[in-house]
């Protein structure tokens, strides 16, 4: 059974939460927008060789992408009366501001040497700024919408926004380049990289101010102090394996990486094809053009690309958007190396409008469809991660952003560019245009082709959300029965004698552990099997050797199994117990699928019939499942006692199923009866009388028939029932008081479950996974 808790956004976001979601864009485009068109002073006038340009790119990107993990585990489990993104924004957006004044603070005359290693730390603390701000704010803007084409809006509106950062940016060139403002191109970027760090400060804290978010405090989040986040490298680490599992996501990531990296790795290039190619080192007339080239790049994306490319995303889907829109680039990079032409230099703005589709679209696109990947994560692991995906795929970009740095420097050192030159040679500006346009068009061409048979549709990503929705309305129907108070309703005078065990909540973790070990190695009653190994669900095939392998680790501490099919492989499940000297409880799985019960039924009586079933289950909480009628689940089970005489049949279900049924209990022989003081929302400390309460509700209508409890257990991790917390230390508690409860008072009990089951993440969320005693690789978790 499940019971999650998740917060959906609504489908329509109002229009002043899209605008300062993209003032917070434009400042996440502006930092770095200005520093690409700064950093032609480390070259010209600072002399840094093509290498430690590289090297400046390199180490503080590849430093950036790999804070980005653990920024993105911390932002998705914070727990505060703020959320979980909007205190990082603000805090991210302050060291931006400071940093990045502080960063371009330099001197010719303090060496080559000193300006490198100076320029390098602050750097590092300048990317660390940027990625406690932007993980979070990307995140915001993931989870802000549900709907397929919201999700394309926010992130057009946001990148319209954005691109006023590569508008205004190519400006300082104009301005570095104007003698009458500034001496020199170095002094004019210390005194403006003051007004852009102030500017972008101030828009970078916007979304922290004007984006709602609800409190977390109650939320069961991982921990996020020193312990936790080393801890959760182990998490990252899965977070890593489930996303790059998802197909569609790992096309995104990729596809990002080649286009954007790329493009990244010979953008710069532009600024020394215009000066040294067109204007052959020239400076009369060459200041206005790289500004042009960026300036009216930007204004043809803000204004036609971002729109048609919208446009085009809802009417032919957002894969063939991307496609044509890369397609069109291609053809824009082909005409900027013929139009690139020495003594016209107007020529290259008519390749602008094809260029500007290639980045214009990109993250458009690739940001919506990471927000339909999330909901096929969440569909798959049980949690919202918008700051792990998100951290994930910028760690994609900026991992190969800080590669494309490195390969700048290498083309330039390859070229043999010279910094601080008046004039380049011919054979370097040839080889130079090659690079400029040749690596990108290899990227494109080869996304467009990692992206080919990109699958998430609109059809598809509504199904997901359905299957969504449909899982937490399940866990509504089910909560509606295990609601908090359900049992205190039904025992006597509404309250129930709560008793704690005191001799528990002394123990150490230590302690819990050594007497957890001790109960399990005294022997259990019995064991509910959980067959499906990991990347199986049910409905696949079983093989002997699996079923085999778990049964030899479980038979040790168990007298009893509890199965839940007759087909697709369980029916080995008791005959391999039975070899292992262990009685069963066969269950035939019961549902809606008249013709899977009748070869569930046929193969119950056939194992009967063979002596490998010591007490059949018809049905396991099919009732509950409201999948058929109560009279339907009669006549199967007394179908199964006419074939059945010697062998006692019952039926599986929660406590409160059977108070109001005479009929069903009077078809049974005994009563199987699921109890769960988790889904009761009880407190760990309270759950023995929790127990108690439900055995003697059931008991006065159970017209003197014997009661087993099937199943009862707690997970150790995934959403609270109110005072009911999944861990692991109150796992350990309930089944160390549950098993002395049912021992004390000469209760058959099967525990639940044996294994942890991954499979069941997608109808039931991540507690839904969590049940076993041991985890879904064999490995004893406690």
């Amino acid at each position: 059974m499940s019971n999650t808790n998740s917060t959906s956004s609504g489908n329509k976001v109002p229009i002043g939460q899209k605008i300062a979601f993209g003032l917070g864009m434009l400042a996440n485009q502006m930092f770095p927008a200005a520093l690409g068109i700064f950093t032609v002073v480390l070259v010209e006038k600072l002399g840094f060789s093509g290498l430690l340009l590289g090297l400046t790119y390199f180490i503080p990107k590849f430093y950036d992408a790999l804070f980005d993990l653990i920024m993105g585990y911390v932002s998705d489990n914070t727990k505060s009366k703020w959320g979980r993104r909007r205190q990082y924004v603000l805090a991210g957006a302050i060291i931006l501001g400071i940093s990045f004044a502080l960063m371009w603070q330099l001197y010719a005359e303090n060496g080559v040497t000193y300006n490198f290693w100076y320029f390098l730390v602050i750097s590092l603390i300048f990317y660390s700024g940027l990625t406690i701000f932007s993980i979070p704010y990307v995140a915001m803007g993931y989870e802000m919408s549900d709907d397929f084409h919201e999700r394309t809006n926010i992130m057009a509106t946001s990148q319209l926004i954005g691109q006023l950062a590569w508008v205004v940016a190519p400006w300082f060139w104009v301005i570095m380049g104007d003698q009458t403002l500034f001496p020199s191109s170095d002094v004019a970027v210390r005194t403006l990289a003051v007004y852009v760090a102030i500017g972008c400060a101030i828009l970078a804290s916007i979304p922290a101010f004007f984006i709602p978010s609800k409190s977390t405090l109650n939320e069961n989040y991982s921990p996020i102090d020193l312990k936790g986040i080393l801890g959760s490298f182990g998490e990252i680490k899965e977070g890593l394996k489930a996303s790059i599992e998802i197909k569609p996501f790992r096309k995104i990531c990729i596809a990002t990486f080649l286009i954007f990296n790329a493009f990244q790795t010979t953008a710069a290039f532009s600024y020394f094809i215009i000066k040294y190619y067109l204007f052959k080192g020239n400076e009369d007339g060459f200041g206005l053009w790289p500004t042009l080239f960026g300036s009216v790049g930007a204004i043809i994306t803000t204004v036609a690309v971002i729109p048609i490319v919208a446009r085009m995303s809802k009417t032919m889907g957002k894969k063939k958007a991307f496609l044509v829109s890369q397609g069109i680039s291609v053809i824009g990079y082909i005409l900027l190396y013929v139009l690139f032409v020495p003594g016209k230099p107007y020529l290259f703005l008519f390749a602008l409008p094809f260029f500007s589709f290639g980045i214009g679209s990109l993250f458009t696109l690739m940001m919506s469809m990471t927000s339909d990947v999330i909901d096929i994560d969440e569909l798959n692991t049980g949690k919202r991660r918008e700051g792990s995906l998100g951290a994930i795929y910028w760690w994609m970009v900026k991992f190969g952003t800080a590669v494309a740095g490195l390969l700048s420097g290498l083309i330039l050192s390859l070229v043999a560019f010279q910094s601080n030159a008046a004039t380049q040679t011919d054979e370097t500006m040839f080889w130079l245009r090659i690079f400029f346009v040749g690596v990108p068009i290899i990227g494109t061409l080869s996304a467009i082709w990692v992206m080919r048979n990109y699958d998430i549709d609109e059809a598809k990503a509504r199904e997901v959300r359905d299957l969504l929705d449909k899982r937490k309305g399940k866990s509504k129907i089910q909560s509606s029965a295990y609601l908090s108070g359900k049992l205190v309703s039904l025992v006597k005078n509404g309250s129930i004698n709560t008793t704690i065990d005191n001799e528990l909540n002394t123990k150490s973790e230590a302690e819990l552990k050594a007497l957890f070990s001790e109960t399990l190695n005294n022997g259990l009653h019995g064991l509910c099997f959980s067959p499906y190994v990991e990347n199986q669900k049910a409905g696949d095939i079983l093989s002997e050797n699996q079923i085999k392998r778990r049964i030899d680790i479980i038979a040790p501490h168990t007298n009893w199994i509890r199965s839940f099919s007759c087909t697709e492989g369980n029916e080995l499940i008791p005959q391999i117990a039975h070899q292992k000297g262990l009685k069963t409880v066969v269950g035939a799985w019961i549902s809606n699928d008249k013709s899977r019960n009748e070869k569930e039924i046929e193969a119950l009586i056939k194992l009967a019939k063979s002596g490998l079933v010591d007490i059949a289950a018809v049905g396991n909480e099919v009732l509950h499942r409201e999948e058929i009628s109560e009279q339907e689940l009669i006549t199967y089970i007394k179908r199964v006692k006419d074939a059945l005489p010697d062998i006692p049949v019952g039926y599986v279900d929660a406590y409160y199923q059977f108070l109001e049924r005479p009929n069903l209990i009077s078809s049974c022989d005994l009563l199987l009866v699921n109890f769960y003081p988790f889904w009761e929302g009880a407190n760990v400390d309270f759950t023995t009388s929790y127990l108690q309460n439900m055995l003697e509700v059931t008991q006065n209508v159970a017209q003197g028939k014997k009661i087993i409890i099937s199943e009862t257990g707690w997970p150790s991790k995934g959403d609270k029932v109110d005072d009911a917390i999944p861990t692991e230390i109150n796992s350990m508690k309930y089944f160390i008081s549950s098993q002395k409860w049912a021992k004390n008072n000469n209760i058959e009990l099967f525990y639940f479950s044996s294994f942890d089951e991954p499979w069941k993440v997608i109808q039931e969320g991540t507690v839904g996974t969590a049940w076993g005693i041991w985890d879904e690789n064999e490995k004893l978790k406690f």
